[in-house]
């Protein structure tokens, strides 16, 4: 349980950092991209890749799809916490969960047992009573951020779900080829900022950036880790995840920066946590 903790503590941290982007003013553009640098030479240094098993055949569809996804969802991410904070944030993005149970029905052709089908019952109204705002807010169309991160990170799931399926490159060394695809785009936009936008480059967007790459790479590690430990339980694992950052980012949100929160809103995040209960009761009931 120990790894769990951690790995929460990392992914509600890295909302908290990137909520002091508004504070502040710093460049997410480079924050992000010496981020993928920090979090490339930790998975390096950790995981030891073997990128001689990466061939011609390997899955290069899936990890070109994840290497566009992963840095561009993190500016939606980061657009998404600036403009509705991040308890609608991190419940939008734990419930982009129901993108790759829905891919697995109509995709994949799975049947949805009675608990999964109520899972995914409560979770639709949960989404649109968290992303609730005053109808003088609704105006500005904020609500689309935390929607395309639901649906980023859904497909981003989807995408590293297939990745494991592949047996003949250990899951680390895809992880590996990824972040260096990620760290390519993060460059080019880095490029764009700083030579068509005339964006400098400057030591906070860097400290800042290599602090994300430490928190991002930790939530990763720690999660690995944890499923490692209930390799004969990862159910436990799932609920306990998506659970805690729920509640951890809600309190973080609400207590640290004041975020305001409706009772409509109080609502959903209530049912967000029922429908994640429901899905993992589907889970280990299919074993």
């Amino acid at each position: 349980m120990f790894y769990i903790v951690l790995s929460i503590i990392c992914s509600v941290s890295v909302g908290a950092l990137l909520k002091f982007s508004k504070r502040y003013s710093f460049d997410i553009i480079q924050v992000i991209a010496v981020n993928y640098i920090l979090a490339l030479g930790l998975c390096y240094i950790t995981f030891r890749p073997d990128a001689s098993v990466v061939n011609s055949s390997s899955p290069w569809k899936i990890y070109i799809g994840l290497a566009i996804l992963l840095p561009s969802v993190f500016l939606l991410l980061a657009s998404s916490i600036k403009h509705i904070g991040i308890v609608k944030t991190d419940i939008a993005q734990r419930l982009s969960l129901f993108i790759p149970i829905l891919a697995a029905y109509f995709i994949f052709k799975e049947n949805f047992t009675t608990l999964k089908l109520m899972g995914l019952i409560v979770g639709f109204p949960a989404i649109f009573l968290t992303l609730s705002k005053k109808q003088s807010d609704t105006q500005e169309n904020r609500w689309i951020f935390p929607v395309l991160v639901l649906l980023g990170f859904g497909i981003i799931d989807i995408l590293f779900k297939q990745i494991a399926l592949e047996k003949s490159i250990p899951y680390t060394t895809s992880l590996f080829i990824v972040f260096c695809g990620a760290l390519v785009l993060a460059l080019c936009f880095t490029i764009y900022s700083v030579f068509v936008k005339k964006n400098l480059i400057q030591w906070k967007n860097i400290i800042i950036g290599a602090f994300l790459g430490i928190l991002n790479f930790g939530n990763i590690l720690f999660y690995l880790k944890a499923h490692k430990a209930f390799s004969e339980n990862p159910s436990t694992v799932f609920a306990a995840m998506n659970l805690g950052v729920i509640v951890l980012g809600s309190l973080v949100g609400i207590v640290a920066f004041k975020e305001k929160v409706t009772l409509k809103n109080y609502i959903g995040i209530v049912l967000a946590l029922g429908s994640i209960v429901l899905i993992t009761l589907s889970q280990i009931q299919g074993k």
